[in-house]
């Protein structure tokens, strides 16, 4: 009897199901903290996220144990996803159109950050060091979808990549109003625009 309860217990432990519902349940906690910290701040209670994303507390506590994690979590996530999205885009649209989407979703990623960085700098200082390894990624992946623009002959070959991000976020910085995501989005169309190879 004792062995088959150890044999059991192991293959609860081991088995996938848990590891799948636990994954599932922290995409699930991340996405809903990025929506209620983007529409209620930093700020928002954690037993509410847990309650909005069907979850106890103590399941939100397991994978997040504090505040200051759940934000880094969301804001890391945020930029995995923007660095991922650059291959799925490449193999369903065209290169133009693939980096035009990219871009945007980028601009998402800066909304996100404006609402996550000034609580992080005040639970842990600098938040800049908190994402310098996510950022690597990210940059590859710009890198990656104006080349394949260049190769196609869309975009000039003198386009330094980085110039496009450099746009945005200094729309972002400046912007005084709310609707700034909405210049921002304007402003993609209009430095690809600029860009274009002439032909």
């Amino acid at each position: 009897m004792q062995v088959f309860l150890r044999m059991t217990k192991k293959r609860v432990s081991d088995g996938r199901k848990p590891r799948a519902d636990a994954q599932r349940n922290r995409e699930r906690i991340l996405e809903v903290a990025k929506q209620a910290f983007t529409r209620s701040g930093a700020d928002t209670s954690l037993d509410d996220i847990a309650k909005q994303a069907r979850v106890g507390p103590g399941t939100l506590y397991r994978h997040f144990p504090t505040r200051e994690e759940l934000l880094k979590a969301v804001y890391r996530n945020e930029l995995e996803k923007l660095a991922a999205a650059e291959q799925k885009l490449a193999e369903t649209m065209p290169p133009v159109e693939a980096l035009r989407a990219w871009l945007l979703l980028f601009v998402d990623a800066v909304a996100a950050k404006q609402i996550i960085a000034p609580a992080l700098n005040t639970l842990v200082g600098d938040h800049k060091k908190v994402f310098e390894a996510s950022y690597a990624p990210m940059h590859e992946a710009i890198h990656r979808l104006v080349k394949r623009a260049v190769k196609n002959g869309d975009i000039r070959k003198d386009l330094d990549p980085m110039d496009l991000l450099r746009a945005l976020i200094g729309v972002a910085n400046v912007a005084s109003s709310p609707d700034w995501q909405q210049s921002a989005r304007r402003l993609v169309d209009i430095l690809l625009s600029g860009s274009r190879a002439i032909k």
